[in-house]
């Protein structure tokens, strides 16, 4: 068995199976590493394709779309090689992306999870970062997430700024995640009820609370198209990441600790409503709503709390991103670092 498996989660993905599975087959080094395909039940052209026109990818068919989260936990399940990377399959990944990626977990057995560098599959020569990692993920105070090169909307152009070598993170995107499938295994895998959305920020916070670290290596980068299944403004889109923020807190914080939190939280969202059905935003109005009824109706089947508050051990983590960026205008991470 090969050291790596990379595992890319297609749902009616067609035309990005023509337009990135190519770059993944030729970038990743086939002496480390095999591409396998899981298809979550998809009713369009897909395995067709995957038959006809990339006969030496393995392919796992799923009778029925389990979602991001299930979709991986039953792929890992059936593969279990020493290393799986979970790769969005609208990703493109230029020629030796994995090596960097495997060498520093095979150097750091302390490591749980890595990932690379993610930037946006852009026409133009513009290396700007991509919204759903860019350079590592961080959760605030109250628990929003924000990155190095993206906090909110605002993304940075990648200019090496971040290229001081390997970074502890709190979270890694699961556009393109390396985990030791063990490890992913022994923590739970990735939240099925999440479904869809900040799933992998759960399964981060888990890893670290299991004592493992995660890091973003600068040497490897991949480049993502984004919004690839919901794209922004979507209120479906709005909905999971409102409810899945949520469930996030109440699992991962400790009882007493995440209900002052989860207070403060439900009206912060409050405010957010408001700004929604001012702009005429009423989609997103009423996913936010429906994302808060769910919440009170999924959150007593997680009855365990840990003991460990990890927004309190990472200085980014004791960050008021609401505070930095939008009444002191902060837009950039280099700009959060230098103010805190």
């Amino acid at each position: 068995m090969k050291q790596v498996a990379v595992i890319i989660l297609n749902w009616n993905g067609a035309g990005l199976l023509r337009r990135y599975l190519p770059t993944v087959i030729a970038g990743t080094d086939d002496t480390i590493a095999d591409v396998i395909v899981a298809d979550n039940g998809s009713t369009d052209e897909s395995l067709q394709i995957l038959q006809q026109e990339f006969p030496q990818v393995q392919v796992l068919k799923f009778k029925e779309n389990y979602g991001f989260a299930e979709g991986y936990n039953r792929a890992i399940e059936q593969t279990m090689y020493p290393y799986t990377v979970l790769l969005n399959s609208d990703v493109r990944t230029p020629q030796g992306w994995l090596n960097p990626l495997l060498d520093y977990m095979e150097a750091q057995p302390g490591v749980g999870a890595v990932m690379p560098k993610l930037l946006q599959d852009r026409e133009d020569d513009k290396q700007m970062f991509e919204y759903a990692g860019a350079a590592g993920g961080y959760i605030d105070c109250h628990g929003y997430p924000y990155c190095r090169g993206r906090i909110f909307e605002c993304v940075e152009e990648d200019q090496g700024q971040y290229d001081d070598g390997p970074k502890s993170v709190f979270w890694a995107t699961g556009a393109c995640l390396m985990v030791r499938s063990q490890l992913y295994q022994e923590v739970g895998g990735l939240d099925k009820d999440f479904f869809a959305h900040m799933e992998e920020i759960d399964l981060c916070w888990r890893i670290r609370l299991s004592g493992d670290e995660l890091m973003m290596v600068p040497s490897s980068h991949v480049y993502h198209l984004g919004g690839g299944s919901l794209p922004q403004g979507n209120p479906r889109k709005t909905y999971y990441n409102f409810r899945n923020n949520l469930l996030l807190l109440h699992k991962n914080l400790p009882r007493r600790e995440g209900k002052k939190l989860l207070l403060l939280r439900r009206l912060m969202d409050t405010l957010a409503f408001g700004m929604a059905l001012a702009k005429g935003h009423f989609g997103d109005a009423r996913a936010i709503i429906r994302a808060h009824w769910h919440f009170r109706r999924m959150r007593s089947q997680y009855t365990t709390q840990p003991t460990v508050n990890l927004l309190k051990v990472l200085p980014e983590e004791r960050v008021n991103i609401i505070t930095a960026h939008y009444l002191r205008g902060v837009k950039r991470f280099t700009e959060l670092k230098t103010e805190n």
